[in-house]
């Protein structure tokens, strides 16, 4: 049986964008296989009654100098955005919408590097059809996708799963039952799953 990691995750979170960056490590020293979880992280901090960093100055200010400490140890880019945060409830219903089809690997470098590397607006739609354009997605198609009932379904059910099984940040994985929150928790996941 292939071991698997879900991964929630938010586009608007630096620590996913991190993560995400360090994922294909995890299946090369795991040979696991990544269940991904798009999920609205202003919905599950909200219900959770969590706070984004920057609603504490000195927490933010820090924060961001540890990110980018992390992003330097990593080896990758990071380029804080202009606008942050920003609304990426169309960005996550596109992953929704786009989970099981090919160009799914492509759309979500596309989001990440383009909010993370390259500073486009994922609030913006004409950004958002470009993107996915770049992803191998049609911008008609794409429009109406992230508009399909079905996908929006998903993506609130994805979220609220995600509060009934005590996330309250993103990144988060779980491993079985085991939760791990934070892109710096990413030893102990790889420690869990050569248990398991």
């Amino acid at each position: 049986m292939t071991r698997q990691v879900e991964f929630f995750f938010d586009f608007v979170s630096t620590a996913s964008y991190l993560a995400w960056t360090q994922l294909p490590r995890l299946v090369r020293e795991t040979g696991t296989e990544i269940l991904w979880r798009p999920m609205v992280l202003g919905a599950v901090m909200k219900a959770t009654g969590n706070q984004p960093p920057p609603s504490i100055p000195a927490k933010g200010r820090y924060m961001r100098t540890d990110f980018s400490r992390w992003a330097r140890r990593y080896g990758v880019d990071l380029h804080y955005p202009s606008r942050h945060p920003v609304n990426t409830m169309a960005a996550m219903r596109g992953a929704v919408a786009y989970l099981d089809r090919p160009e799914f690997p492509a759309y979500v470098r596309a989001m990440f590097e383009g909010f993370w590397v390259h500073d486009r607006d994922l609030e913006d739609t004409d950004v958002l059809t470009e993107l996915a354009r770049e992803a191998g997605i049609g911008a008609e198609e794409f429009r109406e996708a992230v508009d399909r009932q079905d996908v929006k379904d998903r993506l609130r059910a994805n979220t609220d799963e995600a509060v009934e099984r005590g996330v309250f940040g993103a990144p988060t994985f779980f491993v079985g039952d085991e939760m791990f929150f934070g892109q710096d928790r990413l030893d102990f996941v790889i420690e869990e799953l050569q248990r398991a």
